[in-house]
């Protein structure tokens, strides 16, 4: 059971929502982004938002049905901004600037969308890193209704780009890049603390561009021969990863 807030917060936040459906809601997305999606019951959501389970069950019928209405009222917005922002990319003519402009379309909605909805786009991102990360089949499946299309779009446009560079390869580097943007607006702090502040963690501005030209450099990089063998670096000469 989910460690259940006290009255006092509960009617705090109840207080701080326009209706009860918008509660829920936020009860339900703070839950989930804090203890994932199997630890957390339609009980102890009704209970942080100040509601009765019924009212829960009434509006969204099942917690895999709320789940999927906090990926759609997140990724509705960030989907369609980033169909955008990729349109125009494939526009521009040198494939140096184009490739950019592709990773740049991808990033840059994460920071912006949602911010103007209850716990803004950082709470939202460390709820899909720990959804990604349960492996429940339920949320894989909500996960690739709501990201396939554009990720599709997305991997495609890249290979445009690069057409030398096999797609399969720039699937996983695609993979390496949702990581990396996970990471980046989840702990912000880290970036601050390991450059002995020299560097702003949460200045998104250059967290964008550091990423996209980190990203860029990644899907330039010259294809995995896969037939040949890889060696481990400074091993023996005949030893190699199988």
């Amino acid at each position: 059971m989910v460690r259940k807030p006290a009255r006092s917060d509960v009617k705090a936040a109840s207080a701080r929502k326009p209706n009860m459906r918008e509660a829920i809601l936020a009860a339900a997305e703070e839950l989930f982004s804090t203890y994932g999606f199997n630890a957390v019951s339609v009980r102890d959501i009704a209970h942080a938002a100040g509601a009765n389970p019924g009212s829960v069950t009434y509006r969204f019928r099942t917690k895999d049905g709320l789940l999927l209405e906090i990926y759609r009222r997140h990724c509705g917005p960030m989907n369609r901004r980033r169909s955008e922002l990729l349109a125009a990319a494939r526009r521009v003519r040198d494939l140096q600037d184009r490739l950019e402009a592709i990773v740049r379309a991808y990033v840059l909605p994460a920071f912006t969308s949602g911010s103007d909805l209850a716990g803004g786009g950082t709470r939202f991102t460390r709820l899909r890193a720990i959804m990604s990360a349960e492996g429940d089949e339920v949320v894989r499946k909500i996960i690739a209704q709501t990201f396939d299309d554009t990720s599709h779009a997305f991997i495609d446009a890249i290979h445009e780009s690069l057409p030398h560079i096999p797609r399969t390869d720039l699937v996983w580097r695609s993979h390496f890049l949702l990581g990396a943007l996970y990471y980046t607006l989840v702990t912000p702090e880290r970036v601050s603390r390991l450059s002995r502040g020299s560097a702003d963690g949460s200045d998104a501005g250059h967290a964008i561009e550091e990423l996209v030209r980190a990203t860029v450099a990644a899907l330039q990089a010259a294809p995995l021969d896969e037939g040949a063998p890889r060696k481990i670096p400074g091993s023996n000469p005949g030893r190699v990863v199988t």
